[in-house]
């Protein structure tokens, strides 16, 4: 093979890889300071960067993603104890961004933190996840891939929803199928009705109930119709965004208190008084009303800062 036709093999080879490159550009940060002395530290930087290569290394859909198009997002495990030999439990937090156009600024997706996370890792187990297998042969080793899983898919889906209505469906249902069959064990949590209202249950029930389909909606007009125009028509961006506030406020009136209006609402307090810091009044006035409603917590930096 002459050099010409061997550049040109690699050339294909390539543009093979490019086209078919995963979908999450992820880093894992495994945090042990509460960890005693009896542990190895080093089992968790080998867990670490093991959970990086499951995330960025697997293939989670079909779709031909660039490398510039990969999600960045992030997971912080933070161990607080040692249930037992080799079990821990602690909390993490996951947060995911995608760009907006025609800026080098990137919108939050998900910014969002579970208190009860447990697990099995012994040092260079297998770190693997498979769907029809999501038990696994043991619950608190499956539950520690199950849980990344389960958001490597709700992050895609939400990047997708975001870029094209109701595109994130195929990713949520794959999300719900591990909520379904979950590793079920002792102290194992987060996976079911019971566990509270705030947990990976209600997360993508939220999201896979027709009944809130606006929702996916809502998250398209934010960010597609909203933040991506702001660079070519600030008003015209501004206005979609105060809409898909207006429905979300009028969800949150006919479906209070779900899971679904905290976790699009996480996080977004400063990214709004952005948006609408230079309004008209009227506009500031608006925006005030709506999101002291529909994010009560920060209701009083809206104020503050718009006002």
């Amino acid at each position: 093979m002459n050099k010409k036709n061997i550049l040109l093999a690699l050339s294909v080879c390539l543009i093979s890889i490019h086209a078919h490159s995963q979908e999450l550009n992820a880093r894992v940060t495994v945090m042990s300071n509460k960890v005693g002395t009896s542990v190895d530290k080093k089992v968790f930087n080998t867990l670490q960067n093991q959970l990086t290569n499951f995330l960025n290394t697997r293939k989670w859909t079909n779709d031909n993603y660039r490398v510039n198009e990969k999600i960045d997002c992030s997971f912080i495990i933070n161990i607080e104890s040692v249930v037992e030999t080799n079990v821990y439990k602690g909390s993490i937090a996951i947060q995911a961004a995608r760009p907006v156009y025609n800026s080098s600024y990137k919108a939050a997706l998900i910014n969002f933190q579970e208190p009860d996370f447990l697990f099995k890792y012994i040092e260079f187990q297998p770190v693997e996840f498979n769907d029809s297998r999501v038990q696994g042969t043991e619950a608190s080793v499956a539950n520690l891939t199950a849980v990344f899983a389960f958001y490597a898919y709700t992050i895609i889906g939400m990047d997708n929803d975001s870029f094209s209505p109701k595109s994130g469906e195929v990713n949520f249902t794959r999300a719900q199928n591990i909520v379904t069959n979950a590793p079920e064990g002792k102290g194992i949590t987060g996976w079911s009705v019971f566990d509270g209202l705030r947990n990976r249950y209600w997360l993508n029930e939220n999201i896979v109930n027709s009944r809130y389909n606006i929702i996916h909606d809502i998250i398209y007009s934010y960010y597609r119709s909203g933040l991506d125009k702001m660079y070519d028509n600030e008003a015209e961006a501004r206005s979609n965004i105060l809409q898909a506030l207006i429905q979300l406020k009028a969800f949150n009136r006919e479906n209070p208190n779900t899971m679904i209006l905290q976790f699009f609402m996480q996080g977004k307090s400063q990214e709004i008084i952005g948006i609408f810091k230079n309004a008209m009044p009227q506009e500031k006035s608006r925006i005030i009303e709506i999101v002291s409603e529909i994010d009560i917590v920060n209701a009083a930096k809206y104020k503050q800062e718009l006002q």
